[in-house]
């Protein structure tokens, strides 16, 4: 954060700044994954600060720059972009990045070295991640991950897991419980790993 023109007025907290922002920024970010074979494979997410929402995610076993332009590419189609992207200091991002997307309209937002807390909304989501899933299966392949993935994101965590920062609601809002008798409806997700709840008319 830039310090004001005038000593005697203080600058905005990071803190503040993610909080006015939350509508038009995401994040992005990568984690590590070992598969059976001791493989180690990079998982990069794209992550939507306001609805806790993944936007995107891929994995590789050796991504590159120009492979994160195009997955972000893949992410922002017909126009739909934020107005800030946070960012580490990871070195495969390098000045590139940050050259692609100010010519794409996005302001990048390039985090403090060695801070991860100013990027804390997708880093809660990968421990999150770690906990509610990676922690409970070995990864075979590729494939196996990225099918993982898209069902604890997309069967789970978009809408069935509720959140504090959203009042309770999930990322995908659900519709409003039918009115008269209803019962609860237990859905299987992750071969029974976790569930997901909802109200049908009895």
């Amino acid at each position: 954060m830039l310090k004001p023109f005038d000593p005697n007025r203080r600058s905005s907290t990071w803190k503040t700044f993610l909080k006015n922002h939350l509508d038009c920024s995401w994040a992005m970010d990568f984690f590590t994954v070992p598969t059976l074979t001791f493989k180690i494979l990079y998982v990069f997410l794209i992550f939507d600060h306001d609805r806790r929402k993944v936007i995107h995610f891929a994995s590789s076993f050796n991504p590159t720059l120009q492979w994160v332009i195009q997955q972000i590419r893949e992410a922002t189609p017909f126009g739909r972009q934020p107005k800030y992207l946070f960012h580490d200091n990871d070195g495969i991002f390098g000045l590139g990045l940050d050259h692609f997307l100010r010519r794409c309209g996005i302001k990048p937002v390039r985090t403090a070295y060695r801070s991860p807390w100013q990027n804390p909304f997708v880093e809660r989501f990968i421990g999150t991640l770690r906990r509610e899933l990676l922690d409970h299966v070995i990864i075979l392949s590729q494939r196996h991950l990225d099918r993982l993935l898209a069902e604890f994101i997309e069967d789970y965590y978009h809408i069935g897991r509720p959140h504090q920062g959203l009042g309770g609601q999930t990322p995908i809002p659900q519709p409003r419980a039918p009115s008269g008798k209803t019962r609860i409806v237990s859905v299987p997700v992750l071969s029974g790993l976790h569930h997901r709840y909802y109200r049908a008319v009895a």
